[in-house]
């Protein structure tokens, strides 16, 4: 885990207390703790999942296990500069990133992709950090900080956007071993 927190440091985003933000709001949805601050700007989220670090890391980390709670395509492939994205049709817009770098079952971190509506910020890209820690027997938790954000009005659309569109991410993961995987039509 201490390469984790280092590797997280490396790249700018690690997971802070809520008392180190300045100006930020917390809020809850569903499952998901959610963290916002301006003073850095930056998002952190979390939710313990009723599985272990094995599960989550499958599904979250392989094409097979993103169809299973995020999205009916996916294409995942674990190394530096590798896809990790997902889409609601066959031919539609990837959503996601690509991998910056992994730790196996503790780390991953991305070059995120904003949603096709912010055009500026999905070509910037954001640095989105999950760590993955064992909550007990047959839980673990899921930390996101996604840091990166630029100034304008554009951006500030894109991070309220994604601080909640993220938590519902973490809520469907949630969701997938609490209740079951998603069944698309």
């Amino acid at each position: 885990m201490r390469a984790a927190r280092i590797a997280a440091l490396a790249l700018g985003a690690t997971l802070l207390p809520s008392a180190a933000f300045a100006a930020g709001r917390a809020f809850d949805l569903g499952h998901v703790h959610v963290v916002t601050s301006d003073a850095p700007k930056r998002f952190d989220l979390a939710v313990t999942v009723p599985a272990t670090v094995d599960q989550v890391w499958d599904a979250f980390t392989t094409s097979a296990g993103l169809t299973t709670w995020l999205a009916p395509f996916a294409k995942v492939e674990l190394a530096a500069g590798g896809p990790w994205q997902v889409s609601f049709t066959a031919d539609g817009a990837a959503a996601g990133g690509n991998v910056l770098l992994f730790q196996p079952k503790s780390l991953l971190a991305l070059s995120a992709m904003a949603p096709t509506q912010f055009p500026t910020v999905r070509r910037e890209r954001t640095t989105a950090v999950f760590l993955f820690t064992a909550a007990g027997p047959n839980a673990t938790t899921v930390q996101l900080a996604q840091t990166g954000w630029q100034q304008g009005p554009e951006w500030d659309q894109a991070f309220d956007y994604l601080a909640t569109g993220n938590a519902q991410l973490l809520e469907a993961l949630y969701h997938r071993f609490a209740v079951g995987p998603a069944t698309w039509k």
